[in-house]
């Protein structure tokens, strides 16, 4: 029964970790839409260059954080959270165990 657990809490924390990763998806496709822009903005008025640089980058380091925050979350889920989970998961037994209460 506790290995059951204990395979349960693996697996959830690697599918909480692909899905976690799929946060890096979204910053790409954002920061080449803006990129993209930012070339037709500069395209039409060059005089404007700078402007529009720096609030592309900006913009750009933005965006990538939130692919850095799913990133460093999964790494988490992968490395961390299953040590924590089971030690969770046995000390809650043991504490059932010593009340009396039956485990099924």
């Amino acid at each position: 029964m506790l290995q059951i657990a204990i395979g349960i809490i693996l697996g959830c924390c690697a599918i909480g970790a692909g899905i976690a990763l799929i946060a890096g998806i979204g910053p790409g496709i954002g920061e080449g839409q803006a990129v993209a822009k930012a070339c037709e903005a500069v395209g039409r008025q060059p005089e404007s260059r700078s402007a529009v640089t720096s609030t592309l980058i900006l913009g750009c380091a933005l965006a990538e954080t939130t692919g850095l925050y799913g990133l460093i979350i999964g790494i988490l889920l992968i490395f961390v959270a299953p040590g924590s989970f089971v030690n969770i998961l046995k000390n809650a037994v043991e504490w059932a165990v010593s009340k009396g209460i039956p485990l099924q």
